[in-house]
């Protein structure tokens, strides 16, 4: 692979994997735009691994004390806020999973389509404003019960649709529930662990069944390269959401996704 494919498709995976802005939408255009040709498995499971990497190394606090209390639970210690939250990442994973395996056939078939990313882009785009400017609370990722907890993890089922953005829609049910931005944002970043970990498993059990050689030194970079840039993203986002708020991002998906729909159908 070249190098600029590298960091081309490293900075689009490391950028649009954790902003509410769709990294299949941004993706898409890759091929498009440029001669490359497609960079193939291997370089996905790679670019997985360096966003899954990041988000594990920023929040590495917090999953300590998740990991911890949850084994204290188990010995039969009492439930506290760090337990209770590793079981919302849990129960709230639960949903994408189920749906994705049930209908990942159709998705890949009849759900790929640029008109379907372009309408997803700027009606979730919307939806996004709508919560971010009139729902919004003051609750923290460790302030919510049940209730709040199903609500975003069947919304994040809805990120199957290529072009919604699995961030986009669980920062968008996190703040319809009343949570502040800097929660809604944390509690997505928490809950990508398990979705970016099952879903580059899957790739990798297919890389495995494959017989191409593997280019080692343009995965390693893939990787590094995705992993850095997705950290800075996730740093710098929870920095400026609480000045700048989601009304941002919402312009610019009304704008790409009217733009996808007028370049492709038009």
């Amino acid at each position: 692979m070249e190098w600029l494919q590298i960091l081309v498709l490293a900075a689009v995976q490391g950028l649009t994997e954790f902003l509410p802005v769709s990294s299949s939408a941004h993706l898409i255009l890759v091929p498009v735009l440029t001669t490359w040709e497609d960079q193939g498995l291997a370089f996905d499971v790679a670019l997985h691994v360096g966003s899954l990497t990041a988000v594990m190394v920023y929040f590495r606090n917090e999953i300590l004390q998740i990991v911890r209390s949850s084994l204290a639970v188990v010995k039969g210690g009492a439930i506290n806020e760090d337990a209770r939250l590793g079981l919302w990442i849990v129960v709230a994973t639960l949903p994408v999973c189920i749906i994705g395996f049930l209908l990942q056939d159709i998705i890949s078939t009849y759900m790929r389509s640029t008109l379907i990313i372009g309408i997803s882009l700027i009606g979730f785009g919307l939806l996004l404003g709508y919560a971010d400017y009139f729902k919004r609370g003051t609750k923290s990722e460790y302030q919510m019960g049940w209730k709040e907890v199903m609500i975003i993890g069947f919304s994040q089922a809805l990120a199957l649709i290529p072009g919604t953005s699995r961030s986009g829609i669980s920062m968008t049910a996190a703040l319809m529930v009343g949570m502040s931005r800097e929660g809604a944002a944390r509690f997505s970043f928490l809950l990508s662990i398990p979705v970016i970990l099952l879903a580059g498993g899957l790739e990798a059990i297919k890389l495995l069944r494959q017989p191409q050689a593997i280019d080692w030194l343009s995965l390693t970079a893939g990787t590094l390269l995705s992993g850095v840039i997705a950290y800075l993203c996730i740093h710098f986002f929870l920095l400026v959401i609480k000045k700048i708020g989601m009304q941002p991002f919402v312009v610019y998906r009304v704008l790409f996704g009217a733009w996808l729909i007028w370049f492709f159908h038009f």
